[in-house]
């Protein structure tokens, strides 16, 4: 039986390959379509003084709070104020039965005219003897039971005066009129009730509304910052409702407490604001910002356009041939809808504010306007925006929001 042998040509692989590449360089290549320009939306990164805040929440004080009791003891006979009436200082409130005190003044003076003329007489009858002593016609010791007696005539009057001033100021007592200008709150007592002097229940209170106190306190991590600042001069304060900025008040820094709250590690802070229209009450909540300084020149930014990535946040610059650059960022304070950029954008440089999900660094991009383009979001807006509200507790103008 004959066995088939088989041989392998010498180069027959090489030859095969430069066939098929011949084959392949014969047909036409295709090149990929070029990807289209991300449509985006862009603002101007713009360069303002912006001031660097503390926000908390802080609760309204009146600057004089006074409750009215009673000094005198007896039934009120008349109401001179209508509840929640603006009184001033020296106006009347309430009026106690004046007579049995008119009665004690008209006993006082009495008294007092009584002890008057004994003093008078016996003064009299002293300077007489006087001038008999020389000549032996009255004893020593009767002189100076004299000066005794006249001793005691005068203690005595002194002692009326007194009693009769007492029962002036008791008198008076009887008329109770406001110590400060102020609204009132609801009357306590009506007329016909007895009340009695020094007694615990008020008879109405009465609280200063204008200007007025407003407390709040910082965290003790913040408490050198006021510090420094506050030794440097006053420091100013926004006072505004939590829910409406729009109604604000702006006012000064009164007052730093000398000791840190142990349970807490706060401290109590208060400030003093003119309240002229009544907008804020007492015992009110109310959002305070404490202005510690004034960063000059801050780029600031929409707050939409600053993301967060793997390496911190960023954002998409456009440069002049409309592909984008990815720039780490270090946002700062939320002035509104802004935030503070502390390095990473040059004021008058376009952030892309929507359309980033779309985008890698290098990016062709073609920029269109929003159908309703906000203050915040539209190029070139001015930075500045009516009231600063912070999505996070405020840091510094370099601090991760």
């Amino acid at each position: 039986m004959a066995i088939r042998k088989s041989y392998l040509v010498p180069g027959a692989p090489a030859l095969l390959l430069a066939g098929l590449l011949v084959v392949a360089c014969g047909r036409k290549q295709e090149a990929p379509p070029p990807r289209p320009p991300v449509l985006v939306t862009t603002a101007r990164a713009a360069s303002q003084n912006v001031p660097l805040y503390l926000d908390e929440i802080g609760t309204c004080q009146a600057l004089q709070s006074v409750l009215i009791t009673p000094q005198v003891s007896g039934p009120v006979t008349a109401i001179h104020f209508q509840d929640g009436q603006e009184v001033r200082l020296g106006d009347p409130l309430y009026t106690i039965d004046p007579r049995p005190y008119a009665a004690a003044v008209q006993q006082a003076e009495a008294r007092l005219s009584s002890d008057r003329a004994t003093l008078a007489y016996n003064q009299a009858q002293l300077q007489r003897n006087e001038n008999l002593v020389a000549g032996d016609f009255i004893s020593a010791q009767d002189l100076e039971n004299l000066k005794t007696t006249v001793a005691v005539n005068q203690a005595a009057v002194q002692a009326d005066e007194a009693a009769l001033a007492t029962a002036k100021i008791n008198l008076g007592y009887c008329q109770i009129t406001a110590p400060i200008d102020g609204k009132t709150g609801a009357h306590q007592v009506d007329i016909g009730n007895v009340v009695t002097a020094y007694s615990n229940a008020a008879l109405v209170s009465i609280q200063r509304m204008d200007p007025m106190y407003v407390d709040f306190i910082v965290a003790e991590v913040d408490l050198p910052r006021v510090r420094e600042y506050f030794k440097h001069g006053t420091l100013k304060v926004k006072v505004s409702f939590p829910d409406d900025e729009r109604k604000s008040r702006h006012g000064d820094l009164y007052f730093l407490d000398n000791v840190v709250r142990a349970g807490s590690g706060t401290v109590l802070l208060r400030a003093i604001m003119p309240n002229q229209d009544r907008l804020f009450w007492p015992g009110q909540f109310v959002k305070v910002q404490l202005v510690l300084t004034e960063l000059p020149d801050a780029v600031l930014v929409p707050a939409g356009a600053v993301q967060i990535g793997h390496s911190g946040p960023y954002v998409f610059v456009v440069k002049p041939d409309l592909t984008v650059d990815l720039r780490l960022v270090t946002p700062g304070q939320r002035q509104g809808d802004l935030v503070v950029l502390a390095h990473g954008v040059a004021a008058g440089e376009t952030v892309v504010l929507d359309g980033q999900l779309m985008l890698s660094p290098g990016a062709q991009v073609r920029v269109v306007t929003p159908p309703a383009a906000t203050p915040a979001s539209a190029a070139g807006a001015d930075p500045a925006a009516p009231a600063p509200t912070p999505a996070a507790r405020p840091t510094d103008a370099g601090a991760q929001p």
